[in-house]
């Protein structure tokens, strides 16, 4: 995890997944739904996280020179964004759009349910009590799929599963629905049984178990790396409108990936001193601070939207 100031390229920053999940993943037409492939701070997470923000509430679309005016704020050079911008469309998350004589791009609107998810994972962060249930995911897909395997360990691990075996994986029962989604998508619900179980009984003790499904040692240091960036990058000085959109940009992308592959296990069964409560705290102060400001800068831009009139989807 990079620091909150200057970033550099996108050289070497694709996220790893641990050994036992990566088996050559694999990308589907549908990663654009799930995209987490970006380290945070590079200039392809801060783009995609500018558009996950805003792209909606200006109207779906935005010319490349406010998309261009927005990542120099967050000291990215013109040549970087337009790369940047090549590559989320290689992802089909922008589409090229030209309104009148202005080259812009709009959201593909196959994203959108993708990104209204992002925003209840981001924003709403959920944490399991004691006495919630549990989902188990068994799946035994056909050798002529298993290319399918390797997606749907990767995706259930996006989402915050934990691996009990290769072919069980657990997780919150609030996280069923996405789960059922993953399925549908990947078109493999036939060869998959979803249990809904209480308390799961091990023979020694569930905090042990829980940490070796879950890696908590990388969830740990993520909470941590975010607390140690933030703290005193949040405060009570004043700032102007671009400041904070900076601010805020830079502690969202930070932050995005976090509610994802931490699912809020219940505290009884983490470390004492776990971080994640801290975390989220630092998180809402870094919105109630910012998010308001940020906006503004966004809207202070002479081309920030399409024409009122123009079919954004045509």
């Amino acid at each position: 995890m990079a620091d909150i100031a200057g970033r550099g390229d996108d050289a070497g920053t694709e996220l790893v997944l641990p050994d036992r999940v990566a088996e050559h993943p694999g990308r589907g037409a549908s990663a654009i739904l799930d995209d987490m492939d970006s380290r945070p701070g590079s200039t392809t997470s801060l783009l995609r996280t500018v558009v996950g923000l805003y792209l909606r509430r200006v109207g779906c679309w935005m010319s490349i020179a406010d998309i261009i005016q927005l990542m120099e704020q967050l000291g990215v050079p013109a040549p970087r964004t337009r790369t940047a911008v090549v590559r989320l469309k290689k992802k089909e998350l922008l589409l090229a759009k030209t309104v009148g004589k202005t080259i812009g791009y709009e959201l593909n609107p196959d994203a959108t349910i993708m990104l209204a998810k992002g925003d209840r994972r981001i924003f709403s962060a959920r944490n399991m009590r004691s006495d919630d249930a549990w989902c188990l995911i068994s799946f035994s897909l056909p050798e002529e799929q298993r290319h399918l395997r390797h997606q749907l360990r990767r995706r259930l691990y996006w989402i915050g599963g934990g691996m009990v075996s290769p072919a069980l994986w657990i997780c919150p029962d609030f996280l069923a629905l996405e789960v059922e989604d993953i399925l549908d998508d990947l078109d493999i619900r036939q060869y998959t049984t979803l249990f809904r179980t209480e308390r799961p009984r091990v023979a020694g003790e569930l905090r042990e178990a829980i940490g070796e499904w879950w890696d908590l040692g990388a969830l740990e240091t993520l909470h941590r790396e975010f607390i140690s960036e933030l703290t005193g990058f949040v405060n009570s000085d004043e700032v102007t409108p671009a400041e904070a959109f900076a601010r805020y940009i830079r502690g969202v992308d930070t932050w995005r990936m976090i509610p994802y592959l931490d699912p809020g296990l219940p505290y009884d069964l983490l470390p004492a001193d776990w971080p994640g409560a801290e975390s989220t705290r630092l998180f809402e102060d870094l919105s109630a601070r910012y998010s308001e400001l940020s906006w503004q800068f966004v809207t202070s831009l002479g081309e920030t939207s399409a024409p009122r009139g123009e079919n954004r989807h045509a």
